[in-house]
């Protein structure tokens, strides 16, 4: 069972930067895309980004693009995302996850494996 740990959350305020990192228990196979989401009480989990673990190739929910970047070193098994000109709305748990699904069209993709979360609160 692959294991996913996030860190780097924290408070910031708006128009700040945080980089959060996901680091994975276990290689993760080329066939997987790693996913950010986020999730805010009483409301769906989103997708934020995701890349694709073989050729690196990411995609970007509407309102992060331009903002947030997500990148990966394969080596060391872990997934960043780097989110720049925060905003109040990014308050939100980010979620890092594994999926088998992300060559299916689908946004965002179903997970297979996801880390526990962590917190990120913009103020005004």
């Amino acid at each position: 069972q692959v294991r996913l740990v996030e860190s780097g959350g924290g408070a910031v305020q708006a128009g700040g930067s945080l980089r959060l990192s996901c680091v994975a228990s276990e290689y993760i196979h080329s066939s997987f895309c790693m996913v950010w989401y986020r999730q805010v009480p009483g409301k769906e989990r989103e997708g934020v980004a995701s890349i694709m673990r073989r050729d690196g190739s990411t995609k970007y929910a509407d309102s992060v693009k331009g903002r947030f970047i997500i990148s990966q070193d394969n080596a060391k098994n872990t997934l960043y995302l780097q989110m720049d000109s925060l905003k109040p709305e990014d308050t939100a748990v980010y979620y890092c996850a594994a999926s088998s699904d992300c060559y299916s069209g689908y946004w965002p993709p179903r997970a297979d494996y996801w880390g526990q979360g962590t917190q990120v609160t913009v103020s005004p």
